[in-house]
């Protein structure tokens, strides 16, 4: 029986305020039958579904019956751009709401003067019903659609609240108190005006924090030179094909990922793994799309495109990050789910409490319009969402990719790094240095070697076959080659069954090491790693491999116990070279001789006592242990299993971003703590001042406005946090 296809549909949202929204059409997703997961995001005014056999169609009417308007984002540009026109229109609805509400308010801000001056009540009204109907209407609108659905929101609040403040001040006039008695026309009208302000701010931040895809979009070119039959001609990237080859001048944006088979030239890359300064590339080195060409002129063959090239793939990710929830807005939305309700109820009891307790039902009013105004589960909606757009973009920008909220709330309660040695805190090309025979000549022993390495893409295998290049020496045939995980090699060179691997290996092959144990023990103290070749159990030889720390390797791990993080080692190599590396790199937890399962195995061991643990690798055999601790860090320059199976990848091989991966995440996490903080306080202190009379609808209503707009402000703050390997190469220049 077929297993039903899973698939992924983003969607731009429009017409969301609140949080309150957000669990609206989450609910109304998770309603249609084959949907298995849906995240709104209130931010990126975004929805993520994951589904079985539902198409878009369906969704889109979900969304629709819910009171909202969606449309399925396209491939190539990020959901929050989904009302680019809007800032611009929402500010002149500002300024037309703050240009009829001034004459309302200016007999207030004159009695401050001494001055007394009051608009004629029918003045008052033909300014404020505009104002409350024309410029108000998206909040009776989205308030109407909530109501409809069972549900409360911002705008029926809003609207309820200037309603009742419009309403009084109607009946006033008509009841004939009007001429020149004070009316709340000014109250309702300031409202509305203060709420638009609010939002027109709110969006304006908002795009800020989107600045980071944005940028990264930007660099996609439009057309690239490709040469076909020989000429050369302009094309659009669209129509770029696998294989073929593109011409890059100086000074031109990289247009598709490939190997560049003519030309040398400096690229910078910095916009994608965030290095400043320009790399050398000639024949044979990858390229990546969207870097800038230095002063060379390049040929690339290219190896991906469309969606499949490095730069795709890193705003894909930024997205994810982006559109996903941190766990701790699971419990904001709960709140949100019944707050609406509750304050519903609040404002009823403020009405009734003031009417029975001085039958004064002007003032009843007024102060239950202040409780509805100030109570807006707006900055709760945008408090965690906001700190995670502004983190994650930052991050990126600096070659820190994130791949989902859970990641980066989880990072900031690291107590404990695991490093992979080879690759992750090495340079991961190690070099021959050292060879010792055993009863065979020394270039046969080589040669035999190479012979069962030719097929394969390890490190140690390309250091062999180099030196047997070197030495000229005619390529063997190997056969019945088998991988032995963690191990080594098997296989056939001229009839015979030859073994090469790690000591272990030998050791469970029962082969006597002695002979050359004294050169081993020898190599490894001086930091060397150690393969030996056996036939049978007969010792042919050992190879002594060199694979120098990378630089700054040893500062980034003093970086991290500056930040009161432990440092361990887990790695496949022998235990002289580990110990040799550790010491050399200031960690004193060293494990050797780890198969795959062994990492994982200690890792599970160090979480049970109680640390939080973030594994940093680059390999296939690291894949294991990145899922298993609880956030993995994989280093781009690795495989694309690590990749897969970690929740943080750095876009170059710098152990110095570890720390910088943890620093942004601590930093995100405190902006969201102190956001929600703030967005429950204004809350918890509004509320009871308005329901006491101590709090002018007006009023309310600014600080309403302010509170997401000071939560999305306070998030922006992150975009100004520096990668700490950025500090020291500044200090440098």
């Amino acid at each position: 029986m077929p297993q039903p296809v899973h698939s992924t549909f983003s969607f731009g949202v429009e017409g969301m305020t609140c949080a309150s929204c957000v669990g609206r059409v989450e609910k109304a997703l998770l309603k249609v039958p084959g949907v298995l997961a849906a995240s709104v995001n209130l931010a990126t005014e975004s929805a993520r579904v994951q589904v079985s056999g539902v198409d878009a169609a369906t969704l889109i009417a979900a969304i629709d019956a819910a009171g909202y308007q969606a449309s399925v984002a396209s491939d190539d540009s990020t959901v929050t751009a989904t009302a680019a026109a809007a800032p611009a229109r929402d500010g002149l609805k500002v300024v037309l709401a703050a240009a009829l509400s001034l004459p309302l308010m200016l007999p207030m801000l004159l009695e401050w003067l001494g001055l007394d001056w009051t608009l004629h009540g029918s003045l008052q009204w033909a300014l404020a019903t505009p104002v409350q109907f024309v410029l108000g209407w998206r909040f009776y609108r989205a308030g109407w659609k909530a109501a409809r659905a069972g549900a409360g929101n911002m705008d029926l609040l809003v609207a309820l609240g200037t309603s009742a403040a419009y309403g009084l001040s109607v009946y006033l006039l008509l009841a004939g108190h009007g001429g020149m008695a004070h009316l709340y026309f000014e109250a309702s009208s300031v409202v509305i005006t203060l709420v638009l302000l609010g939002k027109w701010l709110e969006s304006r931040a908002k795009r800020q924090t989107a600045s980071a895809i944005r940028a990264l979009q930007v660099l996609r070119p439009v057309s690239a030179r490709v040469r076909r039959d020989g000429q050369e001609r302009d094309v659009p990237v669209a129509q770029v094909r696998l294989g073929d080859l593109v011409v890059i001048r100086p000074g031109e944006r990289v247009p598709v990922d490939g190997v560049v088979v003519e030309g040398a030239s400096d690229v910078n890359e910095s916009l994608i793994t965030g290095e400043s300064l320009p790399v050398l590339k000639h024949a044979g080195e990858q390229v990546t799309g969207g870097a800038i060409n230095g002063d060379g002129r390049l040929v690339v063959r290219t190896t991906a495109v469309g969606l499949e090239t490095t730069l795709s793939r890193i705003i894909r990710l930024v997205e994810d990050a982006q559109a996903a929830k941190a766990p701790i807005q699971h419990l904001v939305d709960k709140v949100s789910a019944i707050f609406v309700p509750v304050v519903l109820g609040l404002a009823l009891l403020t009405l009734l409490g003031w009417w029975l307790a001085n039958g004064d039902l002007e003032a009843a009013i007024i102060n239950a319009v202040a409780v509805l105004v100030i109570a807006c589960p707006c900055a709760l909606g945008l408090a965690t969402p906001t700190a995670i757009m502004a983190g994650t973009g930052v991050a990126a920008r600096y070659g820190i990719l994130i791949k989902d909220a859970e990641a980066l709330e989880v990072a900031h309660a690291v107590t404990t790094v695991v490093f992979d040695k080879t690759g992750t805190l090495t340079v991961g090309k190690p070099s021959l240095a050292a060879i010792h025979a055993h009863g065979i000549a020394e270039d046969r022993l080589l040669q035999l070697a190479a012979a069962i390495q030719s097929g394969s893409e390890h490190s140690l295998a390309k250091a062999v076959l180099e030196a047997a290049g070197a030495r000229r020496l005619a390529p063997l045939t190997a056969g019945g080659v088998s991988a032995l995980p963690g191990r080594g090699l098997a296989a056939q060179v001229d009839g015979v069954n030859l073994k090469l691997g790690s000591t272990r290996l030998m050791r469970e092959e029962s082969v006597d090491l002695a002979p050359l144990q004294e050169q081993a023990q020898a190599l490894e103290a001086g930091g060397n790693t150690i393969s030996w070749l056996s036939c049978g159990p007969q010792l042919l030889g050992l190879f002594a491999f060199s694979d120098p720390v990378k630089p700054g390797a040893r500062a980034a791990i003093a970086e991290l116990h500056a930040l009161g993080i432990a440092t361990v080692m887990l790695t496949g190599d022998n235990e002289g070279s580990a110990q040799a590396a550790g010491k050399l790199l200031g960690i004193a937890t060293v494990a050797a001789n780890m198969l795959p399962a062994d990492k994982t195995a200690k890792i599970m061991e160090l979480k049970a006592a109680g640390a939080r643990i973030a594994m940093v690798g680059d390999g296939i055999n690291d894949a294991p242990a990145l899922a298993a601790a609880d956030v993995g860090i994989a280093m781009s320059t690795g495989t694309d299993v690590a990749m897969q199976a970690a929740g943080i990848t750095l876009m170059r091989g710098d152990p110095a971003l570890v720390a910088d991966a943890i620093d942004i995440s601590r930093r995100s996490y405190s902006k969201i703590r102190q956001n929600l903080f703030w967005a429950f306080i204004y809350n918890l202190v509004g509320i009871p001042l308005a329901a006491f009379g101590l709090l002018n609808p007006m009023v309310a209503g600014a600080a309403m406005a302010f509170s997401s707009v000071s939560v999305i402000s306070n998030a922006l703050l992150l975009r100004r946090w520096k990668a700490r390997a950025a500090h020291a190469k500044d200090e440098e220049k």
